[in-house]
């Protein structure tokens, strides 16, 4: 049975399903905003200790929170982000059942996917990929919503394409990318070019789908702004 759904919003998105009698979703927990009658919540360590412990390494919760319309009516549930940005729908069926996305990105998605963590398969990226170290690792054959700080970006890589992405920028690609982190060449832009030492480099074929403020660097620039602020009124106050 197709879920349906809709994606409102501007700064924030939200993602409100409408869901069919005996239908369910899982999401994050504390993500849900609204429910109407006939959904009954059920919070638990979905699949398993083990899985519960590769969700908390992966960066998300240890518990699950599943919603399920036990009415003979379609009834409604809708989930939001913690932080501002976007949310888009990731279809697994269309990336061979397997997606791979930052952390934190998970917002809520059919029972029949699964989340669980994914270390980056070259030593390289392990060491140097800051937050593309530990993926999430979507698994399974229906819709998953992940959500992105700022604005989605996607594109496509054709066979043996490129694509440098600063680690924190990477929301997520399909199995079929090649991931790994090059180093930032010359001296003076890794020291005063504000990205750092190493980018993740994508190689295609696959899609990749790309954050303008990873989360990361919007809680960065709160607190640069909160210590910056605190300074001035010691020095001035």
């Amino acid at each position: 049975m197709a879920l349906n759904y809709k994606i409102t919003g501007d700064t924030t998105e939200l993602v409100e399903i409408m869901l069919e009698p005996g239908q369910g979703v899982r999401a994050e927990t504390g993500t849900m905003v609204y429910m109407s009658d006939g959904i009954r919540m059920s919070t638990g360590i979905s699949g398993g200790l083990f899985k519960g412990l590769k969700r908390k390494f992966a960066g998300e919760q240890f518990f699950m929170t599943t919603f399920h319309n036990d009415s003979h009516d379609r009834a409604m549930v809708g989930f939001g982000s913690y932080y501002p940005g976007k949310t888009v729908a990731v279809d697994l069926r269309m990336y061979d059942g397997t997606f791979y996305c930052q952390q934190r990105a998970f917002l809520c998605s059919e029972t029949t996917v699964d989340i669980s963590m994914a270390f980056v398969k070259r030593i390289g990226a392990g060491l140097f990929g800051g937050e593309g170290f530990v993926l999430q690792k979507l698994v399974g054959s229906g819709l998953a919503f992940i959500h992105a700080g700022g604005t989605i970006v996607r594109r496509d890589l054709l066979p043996g394409e490129s694509l440098k992405i600063d680690t924190g920028c990477l929301l997520g690609f399909s199995s079929t990318i090649d991931y790994d982190i090059t180093i930032v060449t010359g001296i003076t832009n890794p020291l005063f070019g504000g990205e750092g030492f190493f980018l993740a480099q994508l190689t295609g074929p696959g899609e990749v789908f790309l954050q303008s403020l990873p989360f990361a660097r919007l809680v960065d620039n709160i607190a640069s702004a909160v210590a910056l602020n605190t300074k001035k009124k010691r020095k001035f106050g």
